[in-house]
């Protein structure tokens, strides 16, 4: 019979199962670094507890076991070897004063019979060998019934002797002393370890926090701390940080400079055919620039991204409203604006209304009734626009957002540039979100902006 499949080499069966754990165990630092330092311990202190329990307990119950013995077989050979009284109250008191023993012959007696062994029972081997070793006659003991005492019976010519002892004279009893003093210090010990990790790993989510705060366009206060290690990485974060910044900057200027000279050209143009005598051609001249103008201010947003305006706190309705008004402003329809949950959330005003007036406009372009949503899913907002054009293929869907891009169907952007759904996606983006397409439920199409609170 053929099989299945090749045998797993060592290294791929190896492989296996570190993906098995890898996905079973915490993915957080801190809760990884706790792990490091508390699995060694917990082993070591299970090796330091199995090494007590089997070499030092073990030893010193079986010498313990060896003693209390070597004390019954000698009162039994006293008891076989000298002439007997009527009673045994000089044997009784020997062992009472001197053995701490407490014993009685048993005058026809019988051993009954074994009963139930514990479960930890250690004793009871360690006792039950030295018996046999040193006494070798039928005996019966009973750890178990009184947790002070232990009764051994020893079967004698005539009857059984009970010898009823203390516990702690064949047994280690004050060993788990020595487990709460280990369990105790290893609880001390985690607790510094877990406040000392603590502080090691706060500067490294401070950090993290910060370079998120930096991708949504917010400004934090920040100061590298913790380890050499850490505040290394901070530092390269903050060099970074004036990097960007810096090259930003450049480029704005850049932009502004390029900007100007273009518009003062553009406006020379249009001064130059206001002066001319007015026909069909120069009419036509006069919408080729105002053409060339805009498509010359939505190129120098689209390279600009709006990145240098700070994020603040907003009212989400006014700015709803607003883009209401400009898309009505066009001569589209909006149905509904609906918000669902809070309304103040922290963005970019100037940049998130653009993103949303791009993604309406262009919604309103291509069908009559346009809806607005806007909800808060737990730390994210969503903002809905909904039409009812003919919509996008979903395998187009991607193209869309890239620059230059116009379909050949009916949503083809004749009059645009080409970069209305590119911003959009840019400053959602720049906010650390995403902007996808989706079905609407008004039969066109759904553009969904997502962004965090």
């Amino acid at each position: 019979m053929p099989l299945a499949g090749p045998l797993p080499t060592p290294r791929r069966a190896w492989r296996r199962l570190g993906r098995i754990i890898g996905d079973r165990l915490p993915k957080g630092l801190y809760a990884r670094s706790l792990i490091i330092i508390i699995a060694p311990m917990v082993l070591l202190q299970s090796v330091i507890a199995y090494t007590f329990m089997e070499r030092h307990w073990q030893l010193v119950t079986r010498r313990l076991s060896a003693a209390v013995t070597a004390d019954i077989a000698a009162l039994i050979d006293i008891y076989e070897s000298y002439p007997k009284e009527k009673d045994t109250e000089t044997l009784e008191r020997i062992a009472g004063e001197r053995l701490n023993l407490d014993i009685d012959v048993l005058e026809g007696a019988r051993l009954p019979p074994p009963g139930p062994r514990p479960f930890f029972s250690l004793l009871d081997e360690a006792l039950s060998e030295e018996i046999r070793r040193q006494i070798n006659r039928p005996f019966w003991i009973d750890t178990v019934g009184r947790s002070s005492l232990i009764e051994i019976r020893i079967e004698i010519p005539g009857g059984v002797m009970r010898v009823i002892a203390r516990r702690s004279q064949a047994y280690a009893s004050n060993s788990h002393i020595f487990l709460l003093w280990m369990g105790g210090s290893s609880l001390v010990l985690l607790g510094v370890a877990i406040l000392f990790l603590r502080n090691q790993i706060r500067p490294i989510l401070r950090l993290a926090d910060v370079a998120e705060s930096f991708g949504k366009g917010r400004e934090l206060d920040f100061r590298p701390r913790g380890a050499r290690e850490v505040r290394k990485a901070g530092h390269a974060f903050i060099e970074m940080k004036r990097r960007i910044e810096r090259a930003m900057e450049q480029r704005t200027t850049m932009l502004n400079g390029v900007s100007h000279d273009l518009r003062t050209i553009i406006t020379r143009f249009r001064l130059s055919l206001a002066l001319l005598e007015q026909n069909p051609e120069i009419d036509d001249l006069l919408r080729d620039v105002d053409e060339m103008s805009r498509m010359l201010e939505a190129y120098l947003a689209f390279a600009r991204g709006d990145s240098g305006e700070p994020a603040a706190a907003i009212d989400l309705r006014a700015l709803l409203e607003d883009v209401r008004t400009d898309v009505e402003r066009l001569g589209g329809h909006v149905s509904e604006v609906t918000l669902e949950g809070q309304a103040t959330v922290t963005v970019r005003p100037d940049a998130f209304r653009r993103c949303l007036f791009n993604l309406a406009s262009n919604a309103a372009r291509y069908g009559d009734t346009i809806a607005i949503t806007a909800r808060q899913e737990a730390r994210w907002l969503a903002v809905s626009i909904d039409d009812d054009g003919p919509g996008i293929p979903p395998e187009l869907r991607e193209e869309v957002f890239k620059p230059f891009v116009r379909l050949d169907d009916a949503r083809q952007d004749a009059g645009g540039s080409g970069l209305g759904l590119a911003i959009a996606l840019d400053i959602a983006r720049a906010h650390g979100g995403d902007v996808a397409l989706h079905d609407s439920p008004l039969g066109g199409l759904r553009a969904t902006v997502r962004v965090p609170a």
